[in-house]
Formats: C-alpha cells, sequence, structure tokens
C-alpha cells in the first residue's frame, strides 16, 4: 500500500549562521535548523564528552571532544547549504515534491541504534562504578571496529539486491 505525502517547504537557512550558533554552543545549529531531535542528541553528547574529560584517561577522549566540537559546526552549516538549496529550488520551479512511502516497509537501521544502546548501556555501568571509565577507554577501538563491519556487511548487503 502506498501513499503519497507532501513534503513541507522548509524556509532558507544561513549557513554562517547556523555555523556561529554551532560555534558558541554544540548542537545550536542544528535547533536552528529546524532538526530538534539531532539537536538535543548533540548536546547530550557534547555534555557526556565534557564530563568524561575530567576522569583522566587516554589523550583520544580529549581528541574526541575536538573531533565533535567541529563535526557539529561542518555538519550544521552543510544542513544549512542544502535547506537554502531545496527551498530555492522548490520556489524557481514552484513544485510540490511529493514522496511515496510504502507504509509497512520500516526505514532507517537498526544497527546505530544498537550500537548507542551499548555505548549509552556502558557509560550508564561507569556512572554507577560497576565498571570504570579507564577500563572503558581502554576498549575504545572495538567501537570502530564495529563500524567497521557494518560498513562491510551494508557494502556486501546491498551488492545482493
Amino acid at each position: 500500500m502506498e501513499e503519497k505525502i507532501n513534503l513541507e517547504k522548509k524556509p532558507t537557512r544561513s549557513p554562517a549562521l547556523a555555523g556561529i550558533f554551532s560555534a558558541i554552543f554544540p548542537g545550536t545549529g542544528a535547533l536552528y535548523n529546524g532538526n530538534y531531535l539531532k539537536g538535543i542528541l548533540l548536546i547530550i553528547v557534547f555534555a557526556g564528552l565534557v564530563s568524561i574529560q575530567g576522569r583522566g584517561g587516554q589523550p583520544f577522549v580529549g581528541l574526541l571532544l575536538a573531533g565533535f566540537y567541529f563535526f557539529q559546526i561542518f555538519d550544521a552549516v552543510n544542513e544549512a547549504k542544502r535547506i537554502s538549496a531545496t527551498s530555492e529550488i522548490e520556489a524557481k520551479t514552484n513544485l510540490t515534491i511529493e514522496a511515496e512511502v510504502e507504509a509497512s516497509k520500516p526505514s532507517g537501521s537498526i544497527s546505530w541504534g544498537i550500537i548507542l544502546i551499548l555505548l549509552g548501556g556502558l557509560f550508564l555501568l561507569a556512572n554507577f562504578d560497576v565498571i570504570s571509565y579507564d577500563s572503558l577507554i581502554r576498549f575504545w577501538p572495538l567501537f570502530l571496529v564495529g563500524i567497521g563491519l557494518k560498513l562491510i556487511i551494508d557494502h556486501y548487503s546491498g551488492e545482493k539486491k
């Protein structure tokens, strides 16, 4: 069963303003772009990364915070550019974009949900001193291994379709 959905037109967004908001406080650029859930998640991740800094550990944690900070700025700027470009195209053509959506087909990837649940569980256990942050930080390369495995599996499952 297919149903047609009219996508609402988003107002243009300033990439410079999105970048400035993100530089002042991480996550606010996404909020400015209208991505409220993403903005809130970025703020929570930033708060978590800052709180981990006080616990010591490897320099990787500091590099992770710096990488996240710059990533969210670039992401907000690129999202604002995309929103503005889409708005300009819709204004020039006066077309309503229609998307056909199958109601029974789920969208998204379950892999990222599982990864976030596992990471959240580990950090929660560390907050209650069931495990220590030092031992948790030593195993950070496992996160990279998991992402690599997911990319390989996605690549080969895409070839079969």
